[in-house]
């Protein structure tokens, strides 16, 4: 099993769950707002005239764990569905799961996904 989290841009998670939705790929995901940066670094505006340089911007972090086979198509539609082409379309990252419990039952791994 594997772990899926993205970091993508705010406006792209309605996007991202259509997308998902649609190939059938996910029952379920975790969705929080972060706050970061990278190489887009932030942005500069001014407010009463004075210079406002702003570092962390809003994003959205995703998090979908799922079964090995379905990993490359599950970044696959993440690329394609968040993709701009721009700085800050955001980064995705894919580590090992030991083992899934569901709570509710006691299923574990597969079985709890």
């Amino acid at each position: 099993m594997k772990k899926i989290e993205a970091i993508i841009r705010t406006d792209k998670l309605e996007d991202l769950k259509e997308a998902l939705s649609q190939n059938g790929l996910t029952s379920g995901m975790t969705v929080s707002q972060v706050l970061g940066y990278g190489k887009q670094k932030g942005f500069t505006e001014y407010v009463r005239g004075q210079k406002i340089q702003t570092m962390l911007l809003a994003k959205i972090k995703i998090e979908i764990v799922c079964i090995d086979k379905e990993v490359d198509d599950i970044v696959k539609v993440v690329v394609e569905a968040t993709q701009t082409g721009e700085i800050g379309d955001g980064k995705i990252f894919v580590q090992p799961i030991e083992r899934v419990i569901r709570i509710r039952t006691g299923e574990e791994d597969a079985d709890a996904l």
